[in-house]
């Protein structure tokens, strides 16, 4: 039977939906409805468009096949209507029916329908703060505030930018105001770290590090209080100080356009998101929702969910597509995955990190790996640096976490966890984890299973490990202490540290510590030191084995050290 089916949104989740369930049921009528003008577009590719890597708006809008995806696309192509320029106003459920209001004339009208989709999307939070009405304060919302934002920056009205909020927004819009167009940036975070509750506190000092390194100031733990100027923004003010700024980019989060459901009488969250089964159907089964606007389970804590993100409203709208045609297809929710490109190296996360698991309850603890991308005889290769976390009791995977250069190492690793997470891996599992394998392309013990591996001998008490963090604080504090940092690399890498800090600083190659037992200190704790943890492992073996066991292994060794910026020599 031929229904009209309207869909309140038409920029991911929304044409997604709707272009599915046409496929399905050519026969029936299809609305779509948005209050801009500018529809159908990749909103994650915004931050690439302000950088220039993506030259014109219209890209973001175009298939593959470079058809921009307008309402003429969709109704000549589609045989969708789009109503551009159209605000919905309200729902009345009883006579299915939605207000709208054109935009431009200010005129309104009922649509009928026979089912409903909403795909309102999220909206950025704001500050409480005065002066966010001024000129040149800005937030990265759509595609027309983008492109507004780049014909600033070719006109040359902005010199010094200042960033409010190091999420992952925050920080692409900060690389693309430094990369491309050379403005002085600050970031500005009220946590104290990067990118809080994504990754683990050294994976973000790492990060922070190559931020400033491309020279972009980053300042922690502070507040901004209020923006200055007369017509447009001049100053940033903070509860540390005043930096001056014609651009002000506020990134701190985004909320659920909840708004329109929740006057129409649907359930919603405490935050205000919709909420949905696993059918993708808010509390009427008659209205389906999916994308920003909505909850779904999270599938490790099991808790409502919010995941603002592409490509779930992307997968989440085929599923609303099938049921709207009488499918039964389901999406049972998500583990939360992240990736992010810094200048030359990305940052990715899936499942939790170790503060969030210890939070919801689990003894959790973290381990880390830095290791060659490829195998360490190929020729072109680099060092790549990955958490896991994981739960004493169960040994179960929490989360994965990686950092490296711009390739596909990072993402392949990281994705390939993520895949299982739902399924409750352990870290046997993971030890276990077949992935492809040729010199090219990773080791032959990949890093993923180097990770499964460090996991279960730290859970067994045969890893006692150290974290960079903790150690950078041990050696500025070794005077009045009497650890001692046996270095179990070659002479030759050893010899700078060694001979610059002879009472602190003590070499044995792992190789000769067998014949050399009688020179390892048995009264003082060992912080033992490699180029990525693998020697300093063995040589705590050894060294066990011969009782001395107040030892600590560096994780991820000299080469997490230098990337994680502490300089001893």
């Amino acid at each position: 039977m031929s229904q009209h089916i309207v869909v309140i949104g038409a920029v991911a989740l929304g044409p997604k939906a709707a272009c599915r369930f046409k496929r399905l049921k050519p026969d029936s009528k299809v609305t779509m409805v948005d209050q801009s003008d500018l529809i159908s577009y990749g909103g994650c590719g915004i931050p690439y468009f302000v950088s220039g890597d993506v030259s014109d708006a219209s890209q973001l809008q175009s298939t593959s096949f470079h058809m921009v995806r307008d309402a003429k696309f969709f109704h000549n192509v589609k045989d969708i209507d789009v109503l551009t320029n159209t605000r919905a106003l309200s729902i009345d459920r009883n006579n299915k029916t939605v207000r709208v209001r054109k935009v431009l004339d200010q005129q309104e009208e009922n649509l009928s329908y026979d089912q409903l989709v909403l795909a309102t999307g999220s909206r950025p939070k704001q500050l409480p703060i005065p002066g966010t009405d001024l000129k040149g304060v800005v937030s990265v919302s759509n595609l027309n505030e983008a492109i507004a934002i780049k014909q600033g920056l070719a006109n040359g009205e902005v010199e010094k930018a200042v960033v409010i909020g190091a999420g992952a927004i925050g920080l692409e819009m900060a690389e693309a105001l430094a990369d491309l167009w050379g403005i002085e940036t600050t970031v500005i975070e009220v946590a104290d770290q990067i990118l809080p509750g994504i990754v683990s506190p050294n994976m973000a000092h790492m990060a922070q590090r190559h931020l400033e390194e491309n020279d972009i100031t980053v300042r922690l733990g502070e507040m901004v209080q209020q923006l200055e100027g007369t017509d447009r923004v001049k100053k940033v003010t903070t509860n540390k100080g005043v930096i001056d700024a014609d651009m002000v980019i506020i990134a701190v989060g985004v909320a659920p356009n909840g708004e329109l459901a929740k006057a129409a009488g649907l359930e919603v969250s405490a935050h205000g998101a919709i909420v949905v089964n696993e059918r993708m159907q808010t509390s009427d089964p008659h209205i389906f929702a999916g994308g920003d606007c909505v909850v779904v389970p999270h599938l490790l804590t099991g808790k409502p969910g919010y995941f603002p993100s592409g490509s779930l409203a992307n997968r989440q709208g085929r599923v609303i597509g099938t049921n709207l045609a009488g499918g039964n297809a389901k999406f049972e929710g998500a583990v939360g995955t992240f990736i992010i490109k810094v200048f030359e190296i990305s940052l990715a996360s899936a499942g939790i990190s170790l503060k969030t698991a210890r939070a919801e309850g689990w003894d959790a603890l973290s381990v880390f790996v830095s290791q060659f991308d490829r195998a360490h005889f190929y020729p072109e290769k680099d060092l790549m640096y990955m958490e896991l976390i994981v739960d004493r009791k169960t040994e179960k995977v929490l989360g994965v976490q990686g950092l490296g250069s711009m390739t596909d190492a990072v993402f392949a690793r990281v994705n390939a966890v993520a895949a299982i997470l739902k399924y409750s891996p352990t870290t046997a599992d993971i030890s276990n984890l077949e992935v492809l394998y040729a010199p090219p392309f990773s080791a032959a013990m990949d890093i993923v299973n180097a990770l499964g591996n460090t996991a279960e001998n730290v859970l067994r008490g045969k890893n006692k490990l150290i974290d960079v963090d903790q150690f950078a604080e041990w050696w500025q504090n070794r005077d009045g202490s009497d650890t001692v940092f046996l270095d179990c690399r070659g002479w030759g890498n050893a010899k700078p540290f060694a001979e610059k800090y002879p009472d602190d600083w003590k070499s044995i190659p792992q190789d000769e510590l067998k014949t050399r037992m009688d020179e390892v200190p048995r009264d003082k704790p060992l912080v033992l030191i490699c180029n990525t943890g693998v020697r300093s492992y063995e040589a705590q073996l050894n060294l066990r084995q011969k009782g001395i066991t107040n030892t600590y292994n560096l994780q991820g060794g000299m080469a997490t050290v230098k990337k994680w910026g502490f300089d001893l020599l």
